[in-house]
């Protein structure tokens, strides 16, 4: 990339007679050109890359005009994630989907072209998700940015769009220290690169361009913080034992452990043990497990085997209504992403949730077999959950075509809810009824017909 020339004054004016813009990727042969402008310019200075990271230029009538960088974000924000609802299993899964701004500089004087800073940052990042899939070959749901309340009042990110939700905690990396105390918190800047980012980031499934970007968690990293992981066991501990009373894995830490692992996620025995094994020796030690003969602090956590004889034994019922009750006690301090689902752990333990859309939190639990037409089949049980919640006050329940039926229907209205079922083969007189009825001039469901939509 050649030197930059002479910066070209650029006038306001409307959507029209805006200026053209074109935004770029810095390639190898631009870099140090890219970093030469920034160590010259920018009071940060070029910085050094880390991780995942993408320099920028945006080019107005064929001239830059600003240079971006983009990183890695921050590990954790409270107020990001709070804003996000995380848990924080998906904090550490799902980081790589947020990218920082870490540098932007305008190439023109201060004040030199009005409207230039908030339309060459708009472009950049219009461009960014596909700039970034194409480097690094995942898409970005967010962006996050940082701007000092006492030099900057960030109009320019406020004019494209950024939200501001709140600030950084004022602790600076350092190599020593891990984190130090610089006194100085910066205001913080969210801006969604996806008109859902902020459901994708906290919803059950990713969307698939998205998920090669997911990471597993580290050792450690539980869904519940420690409060939460002691009050669950304590709970747990009630539960009736159905093995020999001189077992080495005793049930509550057992239970806990499935416990934990299907609110991260987990759906078979495998990967349950596999969770057991990511847990750090103070975690282990909260639970009771035993310590390893001739150890002072290897805590040994249950294998395969022991999962398998528990589930196989296990009094459902018992650790379903355990679970649900504590669900229930806790609503609204749970992280709001521990979403559970209608999975089956092999054939011994089936979980059937009602969640919420938004976040995925938990509202009911119950469980159920796979056999059909028994009292402890899902059809049955999702009757009852639906007839065990108090009230649906201003609440839409959807479900899927299974639980589409009159007595779930009922319940819902009954409790001052709504419903969404949806209609497939299984109910053909009701879904060739829907079809006519959509058919009809002036349908409710359509204002005109749709075409390529089948039933």
């Amino acid at each position: 990339m050649n030197p930059v020339p002479p910066p070209e004054k650029i006038a306001a004016g409307s959507a029209s007679e805006r200026p053209e813009i074109e935004v770029e990727v810095v390639g190898a042969e631009g870099v140090a050109w890219f970093d030469r402008q920034l160590t010259e310019r920018h009071y940060l200075k070029a910085g050094r890359p880390v991780g995942d990271y993408l320099r920028q230029v945006v080019k107005v009538r064929g001239r830059p005009a600003a240079l971006l960088v983009w990183g890695p974000a921050c590990y954790a924000l409270k107020d990001r994630d709070r804003w996000l609802g995380w848990s924080t299993t998906q904090r550490v899964e799902r980081l790589k989907l947020i990218v920082q701004n870490r540098r932007f500089l305008l190439l023109s004087a201060k004040g030199e072209s009005p409207n230039l800073a908030s339309q060459t940052l708009a472009a950049a990042v219009r461009a960014l998700p596909e700039h970034w899939q194409q480097a690094f070959g995942y898409r970005p749901l967010l962006a996050e940015s940082f701007t000092d309340p006492e030099a900057y009042a960030g109009t320019c990110y406020q004019a494209s769009h950024w939200e501001p939700v709140g600030q950084s905690a004022g602790y600076s990396r350092h190599r020593a220290d891990f984190y130090v105390d610089n006194e100085h918190p910066k205001r913080l800047w969210l801006r969604e690169l996806d008109p859902q980012a902020r459901r994708h980031l906290r919803s059950a499934l990713l969307p698939a361009d998205c998920q090669s970007g997911v990471i597993a968690p580290p050792s450690g990293v539980l869904p519940v913080d420690q409060p939460q992981l002691e009050s669950l066991f304590a709970v747990l501990q009630r539960a009736p034992d159905p093995r020999a009373k001189n077992t080495r894995f005793r049930l509550g830490a057992v239970l806990t452990l499935v416990a934990l692992g299907l609110l991260a996620g987990r759906r078979d025995i495998s990967a349950l043990a596999r969770f057991a094994q990511t847990l750090h020796p103070k975690q282990r030690r909260l639970l009771g497990l035993p310590l390893k003969t001739g150890t002072k602090a290897f805590y040994q956590v249950p294998t395969y085997s022991v999962f398998y004889a528990v589930l196989t034994r296990l009094d459902s019922e018992a650790f379903a209504t355990l679970l649900h009750d504590w669900l229930q006690a806790r609503a609204g301090t749970l992280p709001r992403a521990l979403a559970l689902d209608g999975k089956m752990i092999r054939d011994h333990l089936g979980l059937l949730t009602l969640a919420q859309h938004e976040d995925g939190a938990p509202q009911a639990v119950a469980v159920y077999d796979q056999k059909e037409g028994t009292p402890r089949c899902e059809l049955v049980v999702a009757t009852k959950l639906l007839q065990g919640v108090p009230a649906w006050d201003d609440q839409t329940i959807t479900t899927d075509p299974l639980h589409c039926q009159k007595a779930n229907a009922r319940t819902i209205v009954e409790k001052g809810g709504d419903f969404l079922f949806q209609i497939k083969g299984n109910q053909p007189g009701l879904l060739a009824q829907a079809q006519a009825f959509d058919a009809l001039p002036g349908t409710p469901f359509f204002p005109r017909p749709l075409r390529g939509m089948g039933a």
